[in-house]
């Protein structure tokens, strides 16, 4: 057996303890990976002067699976993948839908451009704030100013 073998086998027991401190049920086996692989990049990096080892691969494995838990997540969050019935069940909602924007745009006069596309991608699209202003590339308060300046002229044409 070879020097890492033998140190896998000593800190297997850590790895899966790091794996449940941080509740990981799902891919599990992927984590243990990780583990493993933090575990030989803690051994390569190890400098004897600051302090032991095992607390050195605990630190390690923790934050390697902590930023491999953020990307799955933020992954996640990234893509959306519709269950087997939205791909069998498609309606034609397209004159309803023409109506309604026509509808919601009627409530728009007065409004801005930017004013109106918040309108639409917040009613019409159920868009979120983060949404809109990623889409259109511009910061979150931008976005909430167009939504309050919008919403107050909205207020004041029904009052």
């Amino acid at each position: 057996m070879t020097c890492f073998d033998e140190l896998v086998q000593q800190f297997t027991p850590m790895i899966h303890h790091v794996i449940k401190t941080l509740h990981i049920h799902k891919d599990q086996e992927e984590f243990v990976q990780i583990g493993k692989i933090a575990l030989w990049q803690a051994q390569q990096r190890f400098d004897a002067s600051k302090g032991q080892f095992s607390n050195f691969a605990y630190a390690y494995m923790k934050g390697e699976m902590r930023k491999a838990m953020t990307k799955v997540n933020q992954s996640e969050e990234r893509h959306v993948y519709p269950s087997e019935l939205f791909w069998e069940v498609k309606v034609d909602e397209q004159p309803e839908r023409t109506l309604e924007l026509e509808t919601l745009l009627s409530y728009a006069a007065g409004l801005t451009a930017k004013e109106k596309n918040w309108l639409v991608c917040t009613f019409y699209h159920q868009m979120t704030v983060r949404e809109i202003a990623d889409q259109e590339r511009v910061s979150l308060s931008a976005v909430k100013k167009w939504r309050k300046q919008a919403m107050d002229k909205l207020q004041s044409q029904f009052h």
